[in-house]
């Protein structure tokens, strides 16, 4: 094997030809057998094979710089650069992220997970060494800077920007735009027609966005053939101005099923390799269940439009689904800033808006959310999918800084469901209203249940809580909303059965309070806790204890430290910020002691 000798780029360049092809081989076959068994980014990884084998080749990193965005494609990368044996030794899968990271090798440069970056980042790179370079009397860049994006990050206006800076530079910058005709899903946007009007015409369309832009340009129809690569990455390498190689690439390439399914393979858990099939889960889960409600709401509700940034997967929509919503259903790519603005407009003109993403991803559109939703008080509803310590756990990813961010936006209403049923009602009441926009913190947990009847159905009281049990006499009032609302009623079991009478609450809202229900705890001067699925600092347990300050009453909150979560366990969180339900009323009786 070839790949067992490779420690370094340096050991990449000792290879001929036939080697090269056969390091590609080898590549596929480790990173097939470690996802099978591990999961993780798989279409993006197997398509920019030789890609990274050739950038290796012919460019010394990490003195020359490789940038990659949203680092779904650094598998490659990784076995190249000292970090094999994470792809090759199953107990060593878990020692690498999924995305680029500077901890791990002296070849990565930043935190990468979210798309659109690499070019903007790799532009302010570029100009430091060329102020270093002046600084110094050097004539000429000492180094590349190579900055790899896929097509589908062209649709967010960070890597449009990143563009048009780019093209202005007066030195040595490479620009790979690695095309495999897919986002997440499919692509989506005028782009993309230009796009496959340069791979149609083998990079001689006229209507090339790079070169009306000012870069000069080179077009790789092969980008699968490490030789073809290597020639077109030597011609640019040393190159004194800015230029875009486009290269055209394969999704999925070596594994039949994710080059038949391209959407489906982008990230894939677990699966059997020969059939490639997952386990089969029958259970019921929120994306599922959101996708099923807006088809229901699509076949009566002629005004209903559906807008998906990319990520159509978080709404439950597949493919099947989105050609059903037709003209009901938009895709901006991966544009969460349009997005937002999208749903505003929509919103204002009378449509009946939902629009869907991730907690990670929402948050680069706050001056939308901001500005053009808020402001305009236009009655859009956005739903947020795994804001909670139970999300995704990648420190690029993690979702449950969204209360801080988005609860203190003037005019912006955030729900809080614990049940399907509650969310349910809460999707009703926010399409139907014309008052204000709305955000649903969707749990993150396999959906809880309970009679529809005991429901509410009218959420227009701004910020009027709901007073699940009231302990005769009660000493405190545990405050607990969706996924940890069960963490609230173990506290409250295990303080009745010290003596300890205790209500529970949830506070359905987490941009208002319930001013009368804090007005009555203050009179009794209960001790209040608050246990919170986010951020402690600036969440919702900080306006309770701002609220009830003045009176003197006593408040604990409990949440998750302000740093930057990795990889974590969750019981591993829970156990160092005092929230297991033992560490909880510990605390709660120490407090009334």
């Amino acid at each position: 094997m070839y790949l067992e000798k490779i420690n370094g780029p340096a050991d990449v360049k000792k290879l001929d030809s036939a080697q090269l092809k056969a390091l590609a081989q080898e590549m596929r076959e480790a990173m097939l057998a470690r996802a099978s068994v591990h999961g993780g980014h798989f279409g993006p990884d197997f398509g920019i094979v030789e890609a990274t084998i050739a950038l290796h080749y012919v460019f010394n990193s990490p003195a020359d710089k490789l940038i990659f965005d949203i680092s779904h494609q650094t598998y490659p990368h990784k076995m190249l650069t000292g970090r094999k044996e994470a792809y090759l030794d199953p107990a060593h899968y878990d020692d690498v992220s999924g995305f680029s990271s500077p901890a791990e090798s002296p070849h990565d440069f930043f935190e990468l997970g979210h798309t659109s970056t690499s070019i903007s980042l790799a532009v302010g790179m570029a100009k430091a060494r060329d102020l270093a370079a002046a600084a110094d009397g050097q004539v000429g860049p000492a180094d590349n800077i190579v900055a790899l994006m896929g097509d589908g990050s062209l649709s967010g206006g960070e890597g449009l920007e990143g563009l048009n800076t780019a093209a202005e530079l007066k030195s040595n910058f490479i620009i790979v735009i690695n095309d495999n005709q897919w986002s997440i899903a499919e692509n989506h946007g005028g782009l993309y027609r230009s796009l496959a009007h340069l791979r149609e015409s083998k990079g001689q369309a006229s209507d090339n966005l790079f070169a009306a832009m000012g870069f000069d340009y080179r077009y790789v129809d092969e980008g699968n053939d490490v030789n073809a690569l290597i020639q077109a990455f030597r011609e640019v390498k040393d190159i004194d101005h800015p230029v875009v190689v486009h290269i055209r690439t394969v999704k999925g390439l070596g594994y039949r099923p994710a080059m038949e399914h391209e959407e489906d393979w982008h990230w894939h858990g677990p699966f059997d390799i020969a059939s490639g099939q997952s386990p089969v889960y029958s259970g019921e889960d929120y994306a599922r269940l959101t996708g099923e409600y807006l088809m229901e709401r699509a076949a009566k509700d002629p005004r209903l439009l559906v807008v998906a940034s990319g990520v159509p997967a978080s709404l439950g929509l597949d493919a099947r689904m989105r050609a059903q919503l037709g003209d009901h259903y938009i895709d901006v790519g991966i544009a969460e800033q349009t997005a937002v603005a999208v749903a505003s407009g929509a919103a204002k003109g009378g449509a009946h808006v939902v629009y869907g993403t991730e907690a990670t991803f929402i948050q680069r559109a706050y001056d939308q959310l901001f500005q053009d939703l808020s402001i305009n008080q236009n009655p859009a509803t956005i739903l947020v999918f795994d804001a909670s310590l139970y999300g995704m756990n990648d420190i690029t990813h993690v979702g449950f800084y969204d209360i801080a961010m988005m609860s203190n936006i003037p005019g912006l209403v955030m729900l809080a469901p614990a049940t399907w049923e509650e969310y349910k009602a809460m999707l009703d009441w926010s399409i139907d209203q014309t008052d204000h926009p709305a955000i649903i913190r969707v749990p993150a947990l396999a959906p809880r249940h309970e009679d529809p009847s005991q429901v509410r159905t009218d959420y227009s009281q701004l910020g009027k809580a709901r007073v699940i049990s009231q302990g005769e006499d009660s000493q405190v009032a545990v405050v607990a909303m969706g996924d940890f609302l069960p963490l609230g009623r173990q506290v409250c079991q295990e303080l009745e059965s010290k003596g300890v009478a205790a209500s529970l609450i949830d506070p359905v809202f987490l941009s208002h309070l319930d001013q009368g229900l804090l007005e009555r705890i203050a009179a009794k001067k209960e001790l209040t806790v608050v246990l919170e699925d986010g951020s402690q600092e600036g969440g919702f347990g900080a306006k309770v204890a701002s609220a009830l300050a003045p009176s003197g009453t006593k408040v604990l909150s409990r949440g998750f430290a302000k740093r930057f979560y990795d990889r974590y366990r969750p019981e591993d969180v829970l156990a160092a910020n005092r929230l297991e339900p033992g560490q909880v009323v510990a605390d709660i009786m120490a407090a009334l002691a």
